[in-house]
């Protein structure tokens, strides 16, 4: 299973790059390939200051070896040997008209002595965090959301969302990162579905990937905006920091099991702003975001 997710996320980081590059029209991705002397390495993309995307990330990696006791204790094991592999993806646009967008998919195995397989599962999604609000651009990327998900289960995707909107909370802010989309882990074979199909809906998931977030993209790319948005913009990015940097579990794994600290990083993006008690005006359209992070909705039927 390992080799065939692994081979499918090299084919989806090429996909992702290609439709970026083809968008931005400027800029091309810079490659680093990496080892990780502890077993395993990766392949890291960026991206930066282009005509469309500011910055823009596209990571692989495959990694193995022996988990630290502070990884073990937090996922509850005795045992220490791992592998784990994964693409991520972080979107920080220029415009601040086009939302910032994550997505994730990962598979993890763990093993015993005789190096059998006695855990394995997959994990993943992908959400949104747009500073000015569309609402039909947050229709459109939860129904891409929903369709992947309907073909694998009715209650997947209200599921998914629920998860989505729970872990991407900033609890010291008391407010949400972005509009969500679906978040899953842990996705074992058990009574219903086996490994193999928790495989093919992790596929689907990445396959409809760019048809949830780049149409949003080339809606939004050209729309006019000035230094108080830009500066809105910015401000905003500050809380898709601290989560990251506060909450993240899988920042927190990286770090922790000694990956590389650049592409571990690279989700933050090059131009934040912090502003001490920063007001914003009272029914403006900085405003309605914000009354819709403070409480998760309904975004399609």
């Amino acid at each position: 299973m390992k080799e065939k997710f692994y081979t499918y996320i090299k084919s989806l980081q090429n996909k992702i790059t290609d439709r970026i590059e083809e968008i931005d029209q400027l800029e091309k991705f810079k490659e680093d390939i990496w080892k990780r002397k502890e077993g395993g390495g990766g392949k890291t993309r960026i991206l930066q200051n282009g005509k469309v995307f500011e910055k823009a990330g596209v990571n692989i990696s495959a990694v193995n070896g022996k988990l630290p006791e502070s990884i073990m204790n937090y996922l509850k094991v005795n045992e220490s040997r791992f592998f784990a592999c994964g693409l991520s993806v972080v979107i920080h646009p220029l415009n601040p008209m086009i939302p910032t967008c994550h997505a994730n998919w990962r598979y993890f195995e763990l093993y015993n002595e005789k190096s059998e397989i006695i855990d394995q599962w997959f994990g993943g999604g992908q959400d949104l965090t747009p500073y000015y609000l569309y609402e039909e651009d947050a229709v459109h990327f939860h129904k891409v959301c929903k369709n992947s998900c309907d073909k694998f289960g009715k209650n997947l995707y209200n599921d998914f969302k629920k998860k989505c909107d729970n872990y991407f909370w900033n609890s010291h802010r008391n407010e949400a990162r972005g509009i969500g989309g679906i978040f899953f882990d842990y996705l074992r074979a058990n009574s219903k579905k086996s490994i193999q199909d928790w495989h093919k809906f992790t596929v689907e998931v990445g396959n409809n990937f760019i048809e949830s977030y780049f149409p949003i993209v080339e809606k939004r790319k050209n729309i006019p905006y000035n230094k108080k948005q830009k500066n809105w913009q910015e401000i905003r990015r500050g809380r898709y920091v601290e989560f990251n940097l506060i909450h993240d579990k899988g920042t927190m794994f990286g770090l922790k099991t000694n990956g590389r600290t650049e592409s571990i990083l690279m989700s933050l993006p090059p131009m934040v702003k912090w502003f001490y008690k920063y007001q914003i005006k009272p029914r403006s359209k900085e405003e309605t975001l914000i009354n819709v992070l403070k409480k998760p909705r309904k975004w399609i039927n």
